[in-house]
């Protein structure tokens, strides 16, 4: 069974994961400072889960017009400009006096770069590691995404008290900084993995490809749905717990790093397949506690068990990736990067209007819920199209001796 050293074996894999674990430090920090801002600045739920998450509403944007630049920018370049990127633009909202919408307009201008940085980093991912490594080195950055939240909501919880949340804005910038100078020194200098010029025109093209297949569409839709409505539920945090949240958030961080770990590590390639739909149960279930409003005990033990269950992207991953060509993989991984972000940021919209309508106690019991609906009727679905495919397999005189194309 390989074993986590083996990925850090890799040249440039080293670099690729001390630069994302800085961008992931940077937008928890500088997340929290601006979520904490905003709501003391107008005292709305929706407002405040915006700040956290309206980023990823961009990402609509971006995946319909600039997605065809993930595989053919330079990684390197496309990385540490992105990031670059970041750091001014989280500067500028700690500057005092500023408008919430200009503050909610340069969060919009970082996520339309953002929604190329995930299918550039992945596609790069992709180069760096064999394709047997894979889900490892991904299970790998998922875990740095773990342990930079644990350290990010601690240490920002820690700068909202001593200093403000600006202190904790620009912290955020400072590490942005940081990891684009890790990109820029430790990658090397690569071609794009695609010809062409990027443009709106070859995104459609490309995002209709990889949509017209159905096996793709139900996995990209289990990556993206129930896992973002579940983050709806995360972005009411400050609203449900204001003194506390940052330890929700904590505890959150603490169980998706244990669910990462053990599935990225531990679980056989045998039992990958079984697990996927189970793990994304797990996720939704413990959500349904809070129609009982719960104390805060019980509130972080059923977000800590809840967050085990987002290592079923991990698999849902391992299986898209084996369902596209190599030049098109940043592309692809891409998409599900931007469109998982997107829900995210719908959810988390969704959520804050539920919330002002109802409670956040509420709005978290109706989204679990849904997640949860989701889940079984993507279940239903794989499992017609594998009947599907067993009745065309048995049926007399069917010969396949030549393996199907992965498009």
């Amino acid at each position: 069974m390989p074993r986590y050293r083996d990925v850090f074996r890799v040249p440039e894999f080293t670099p690729l994961f001390l630069s994302g674990s800085a961008q992931s430090a940077a937008q928890t920090l500088a997340g929290l400072g601006l979520a904490t801002l905003v709501y003391r600045a107008t005292g709305s739920p929706l407002l405040s889960a915006l700040a956290m998450f309206g980023p990823a509403l961009a990402q609509l944007v971006g995946a319909t017009t600039l997605l065809s630049a993930a595989d053919r920018l330079p990684p390197r370049a496309a990385l540490s400009g992105v990031a670059l990127l970041f750091a001014a633009g989280t500067a500028a909202q700690a500057l005092p006096g500023l408008p919430v919408a200009a503050a909610f307009a340069l969060l919009f201008l970082q996520g339309l770069a953002g929604s190329v940085t995930g299918g550039v980093r992945y596609g790069l991912l992709n180069e760096i590691l064999p394709r047997d490594r894979f889900l490892l080195g991904r299970s790998v950055l998922n875990m740095s995404v773990g342990v930079c939240q644990i350290a990010g909501f601690a240490t920002g919880g820690v700068l909202l008290a001593l200093l403000s949340p600006r202190g904790a804005l620009l912290a955020g910038a400072a590490l942005y900084l940081a990891g684009a100078l890790l990109a820029h020194r430790g990658l090397s200098a690569r071609a794009p993995r695609a010809a062409g010029r990027p443009s709106p025109g070859e995104t459609w093209r490309t995002n209709a490809l990889l949509w017209s297949s159905p096996a793709r569409r139900r996995i990209y839709l289990a990556l993206w749905v129930p896992n973002g409505l579940i983050v709806g539920c995360e972005s009411l945090f400050v609203p449900y717990a204001p003194e506390r949240a940052g330890l929700l958030f904590v505890c959150a961080a603490v169980g998706m790093l244990a669910g990462d770990t053990a599935v990225g590590r531990f679980v056989p390639p045998s039992w990958r397949a079984r697990l996927a739909a189970p793990l994304q149960i797990l996720l939704a279930a413990p959500y349904l506690a809070f129609v009982l409003r719960p104390a805060l005990p019980l509130a972080v033990l059923a977000v800590t068990v809840s967050a085990v269950g987002y290592a079923a992207s991990l698999l849902y991953q391992e299986r898209l990736t084996a369902l596209v060509p190599d030049e098109l993989s940043g592309h692809a991984l891409g998409l599900h990067a931007s469109g998982m972000l997107a829900l995210q940021g719908l959810s988390a919209a969704l959520a804050g209007g539920l919330a002002q309508l109802a409670s956040p106690a509420a709005a978290m019991t109706m989204l679990a819920a849904a997640s949860l609906a989701v889940t079984a009727a993507l279940s239903v679905q794989a499992s017609r199209m594998r009947r599907a495919e067993q009745r065309k397999s048995a049926e007399p005189g069917t010969v396949n001796l030549v393996p199907r194309s992965r498009w």
